[in-house]
């Protein structure tokens, strides 16, 4: 089923709900009136900032494509990028990688796969990155809840004595909506740390810091990394675009009234008695008009 309920921190109670193209992150919460723990509903800083126009070169690309190819390309981006993901979790571990033999989980297969060349060249250019910029890592991966939206920031480094919210793309683009996504991360005002619902400031990081903070995309295998005398990684600062987000956000809940998970009710089994064959193998009920 197109579904996914993932636990973010089960000591906290935070996890996602991922249904077609929605996604909404979940915290318990208690009833203002009646004291009774309830479960709030957050939707996602990218499905909110998929809503802002994503421009002409967008469409025209769209209309070279086509549909089908388009969302095929898609999935494998998605596929690649959440890989190269993994991976790059694994080298901040402080783990080495072993690129003939380490699988790494394909989330539409569900899988592990090794990675392939264009991925290598990806997770190389991350500990390129690394070995240049030297930055501290304050937080990996950590889910964050903003005013009625939520989200997972990539990467929370110390570089030099200032504070950078990172997000990582394996594109060679960016689009317009992923800065305003990242825009989002940087106004955060809650984070998830072991179980509970923390600030910033228990993350280690001053109010001078967290109040001079800047935001950047890092694009991973940039020019490919056989490609010699270029940077194979971009690092780079992104505008505050808070307001537009805001903008995408009343967009979002224009389209989207009262949004939360859908409630369906399914049966575990699912059979028909009208399928069921006779000895001779036809069908015992069938269209008596045919």
């Amino acid at each position: 089923m197109l579904k996914e309920i993932k636990d973010i921190d089960r000591k906290a109670g935070i996890m996602t709900i991922t249904t077609l193209n929605e996604r909404f992150y979940v915290k318990p919460a208690k009833n203002s009136k009646t004291g009774l723990p309830i479960y709030q509903f957050y939707p996602s800083s990218t499905w909110i900032a998929g809503y802002y126009p994503k421009g002409v070169g967008f469409y025209k690309w769209l209309a070279q494509k086509g549909w089908d190819e388009a969302e095929a390309l898609k999935v494998a981006a998605g596929d690649k990028g959440s890989k190269v993901h993994y991976a790059c979790e694994t080298i901040d571990k402080g783990l080495p990688i072993d690129i003939t033999k380490d699988k790494f989980i394909n989330p539409t297969t569900g899988q592990p796969e090794e990675l392939t060349i264009e991925e290598v060249d990806c997770v190389k250019s991350f500990t390129d990155f690394l070995e240049d910029y030297k930055p501290e890592l304050v937080a990996n991966e950590i889910t964050i809840f903003g005013d009625g939206y939520a989200g997972t920031i990539d990467k929370i480094y110390r570089i030099g004595k200032e504070i950078w919210v990172v997000d990582i793309k394996t594109s060679k683009q960016i689009w317009e909506e992923q800065k305003l996504q990242l825009s989002s991360y940087r106004h955060a005002e809650e984070f998830v740390l072991n179980g509970a619902l923390v600030n910033y400031g228990e993350l280690g990081i001053t109010d001078k810091e967290w109040a001079n903070r800047k935001q950047a995309i890092l694009q991973l295998g940039y020019n490919g990394y056989r490609t010699e005398g270029k940077a194979h990684y971009k690092f780079s600062e992104i505008e505050d675009k808070y307001e537009l987000f805001i903008v995408a956000m009343q967009i979002w809940k224009n389209e989207n009234p009262n949004s939360k998970p859908k409630e369906i009710n399914y049966p575990l089994i699912l059979r028909s008695q009208f399928r069921t064959l006779k000895e001779n193998g036809s069908p015992k009920n069938g269209n008596k008009n045919k």
